[in-house]
């Protein structure tokens, strides 16, 4: 496929998950008109973002994969024809859960499970106290739409998880993504994050030669504003489009095309020195 008609969904949290569960089922359903082929969804779109805090109590919403609330999206992406794209809070055993990401055929399959690799532990974003580290690694998932790289939030600042999820052959990389401002800092700064955090993901774009789709949620929940300003950049790092901060659904249509002209033109793939990163495998190369 060259030319793919795809959607996302700048939501925000309805509070609880019965709720939110409801709010998103209703805004895929509109995001799929127009013949839409694949719908993304925010990081830990059916909840209100809990690591804002420590509290055990949390650990009792994760869902397991064959859970009822994954059976009702498979229907769902099975009926509008779509692949989805269904970030979760998995429960994987008692007292072992991820940050995970499913990818559902247009048939209703789950064809792909990537679990978050990178965890953050910073105020308002205390994910190690919940999550796991992935034990999947980085994955590609072939569908009916292309191949799809799923990597997740903190994800994002690695150049070395963007780069070996394009090596695997995706097509497109897509973070679903939970990020904002936090009361506690100067406002002054607001502006330097998102530029940081969309500059770090367009030169991801330009260096794999491949679209990069990044979805976020917005409103405030506790002391944080999530901040949106969901995206799509092309092969060369250019704004598809971008969101603001307001509740939204985003039609977009990517043309693959792009990525074999960008890496004909821009070989940086071709030009690596695989013979010379090891120091890449350090946490330092104290000489």
């Amino acid at each position: 496929m060259t030319l793919l008609k795809a959607a996302w969904i700048q939501g925000q949290s309805q509070g609880d998950l019965n709720r939110n569960l409801k709010y998103y089922s209703e805004k895929i359903k509109a995001a799929a008109l127009n013949n839409k082929k694949l719908v993304v969804l925010p990081e830990l779109f059916l909840w209100d973002y809990f690591p804002i805090t420590e509290d055990k109590r949390h650990f009792d919403s994760a869902i397991e994969i064959k859970s009822d609330a994954i059976k009702h999206f498979q229907l769902l992406a099975k009926d509008l024809k779509i692949v989805l794209v269904l970030p979760i809070f998995e429960k994987r055993a008692e007292g072992i859960y991820h940050n995970s990401c499913l990818i559902i055929e247009n048939n209703g399959e789950i064809v792909g499970h990537y679990r978050k690799m990178h965890i953050p532990d910073d105020p308002g974003f205390y994910e190690k106290y919940y999550f796991t580290p992935g034990d999947l690694g980085f994955l590609v998932t072939k569908t009916s739409i292309g191949n799809i790289g799923i990597l997740i939030c903190w994800d994002q600042w690695f150049p070395e998880a963007a780069r070996i999820t394009a090596l695997k052959g995706a097509d497109i990389l897509i973070y679903p993504t939970a990020i904002g401002w936090d009361d506690n800092e100067p406002k002054n700064i607001y502006p330097e994050q998102v530029e940081a955090w969309t500059t770090m993901m367009r030169s991801h774009a330009i260096a794999n030669g491949i679209y990069v789709m990044a979805v976020n949620r917005v409103g405030k929940e506790g002391h944080l504003n999530f901040w949106g300003h969901s995206f799509l950049a092309n092969p060369y790092g250019v704004l598809v489009k971008q969101d603001k901060t307001d509740e939204t659904i985003s039609e977009v249509e990517i043309d693959f095309s792009k990525t074999k002209e960008c890496r004909q033109i821009w070989p940086f793939l071709r030009d690596r020195r695989i013979d010379s990163y090891q120091s890449l495998l350090k946490y330092s190369d104290e000489n």
